[in-house]
């Protein structure tokens, strides 16, 4: 973990209101995890006072650059969104804990909720070094929101998409098209789940997962505010007691997480 002063490589709008931005930063490529994310002042005035956590969505260890897929939702990112290529701005990571990928497992279904698709892709990045098949899954509340569908396409994976209103995919939600995917897998022994995004899809995966003895990862989207678990604005009710989603997180183990 380092504080830094970072350059923006490039900073695209992507789709309403979503943004990916790129910046240079030899110490976090080098040691980001698919999973972990970074703590970014978006501002050098006192408001907003709060760094913004925003997961990592891509590691070029060769370019030695990160990419960071976030949406505008407050001030904070409002503010981001203005940012320009060339400028600087100041970030501190790789923070938290992040996916680990088993080397017995050949199959890997990872689900992504709206924004919750962001660090899976970093993810799908190295699985796909592997000799692992994997199947992407994307579900969201309507077309609009459903983001990085054809960039996954493009390296090859499996993907299919889910909206509430019907406009993209399957109508519906996400954890009905995992389930129809656990069904028709020929040997469950060797799959591995990876999920991301809102906490009653969480919920559901992981119901799925415990349900099909499927070992199971869950990346937890909590507002962190100081990033390193000492504020303790982000405590998580687990089997072993409350952990902090920056620190001992934000990815855990579905069968640790306490829901109700």
């Amino acid at each position: 973990m380092r504080q830094e002063k970072v350059k923006i490589v490039a900073h695209k709008h992507i789709a309403p209101h979503f943004f990916k931005l790129t910046l240079q930063s030899k110490h976090i490529a080098e040691n980001a995890l698919p999973g972990q994310f970074v703590n970014v002042r978006v501002s050098t005035e006192t408001s907003p006072l709060l760094r913004r956590p925003i997961s990592i969505h891509k590691i070029n260890r060769q370019n030695q650059t990160i990419e960071l897929l976030y949406e505008i939702i407050g001030k904070g990112t409002t503010i981001l969104s203005q940012k320009k290529e060339g400028e600087t701005i100041n970030i501190l990571g790789p923070l938290g804990k992040g996916f680990s990928v088993r080397s017995d497992k050949t199959s890997a279904i990872l689900v992504g909720g709206g924004m919750g698709i962001a660090p899976l892709f970093a993810l799908a990045e190295v699985l796909i070094k592997n000799p692992i098949d994997v199947n992407v899954l994307i579900g969201a509340k309507s077309k609009r929101l459903i983001i990085c569908e054809s960039d996954l396409t493009t390296l090859g994976i499996k993907v299919k998409t889910s909206t509430e209103d019907g406009s993209c995919g399957t109508k519906g939600l996400v954890s009905d098209i995992l389930q129809n995917l656990i069904k028709a897998l020929t040997d469950k022994q060797s799959a591995s789940i990876f999920a991301c995004g809102p906490k009653a899809m969480l919920k559901a995966v992981s119901e799925i997962a415990i349900k099909e003895n499927i070992p199971c990862q869950l990346s937890l989207e909590a507002y962190m505010a100081c990033g390193i678990g000492a504020c303790k604005g982000c405590a998580v009710s687990t089997i072993s007691g409350y952990k902090m989603a920056c620190k001992d997180g934000p990815v855990f183990d579905s069968k640790e997480i306490i829901w109700n």
